[in-house]
C-alpha cells in the first residue's frame, strides 16, 4: 500500500512540473550563488586584517620579516 501511494505521489508530482519550474530554478541557483558570493566577501573583509596580522607576526618569528629600506 506504501509503495502505490508513493507511485501516485510522484507520477503526480513529475506530471505538474513544467518548463516554467526550469526558469524557477535558475532564479534560485542564482540566489544561492549570490548568497554565497556575499558571504566569502563579507568573510575576506571581517578577517583579512587578522590574517595579514597573523601571516606579518609568523613572518617577523621566522626573521622574514619585510624589510622598510
Amino acid at each position: 500500500m506504501l509503495t502505490t501511494l508513493l507511485h501516485e505521489m510522484a507520477t503526480r508530482f513529475s506530471s505538474r512540473r513544467s518548463s516554467d519550474d526550469e526558469g524557477a530554478t535558475a532564479v534560485e541557483y542564482a540566489l544561492l550563488v549570490g548568497l554565497i558570493a556575499v558571504i566569502i566577501i563579507s568573510s575576506v573583509t571581517l578577517l583579512g586584517g587578522n590574517i595579514d596580522a597573523m601571516f606579518d607576526d609568523i613572518a617577523n618569528q621566522l626573521g622574514g620579516g619585510t624589510s622598510t629600506t
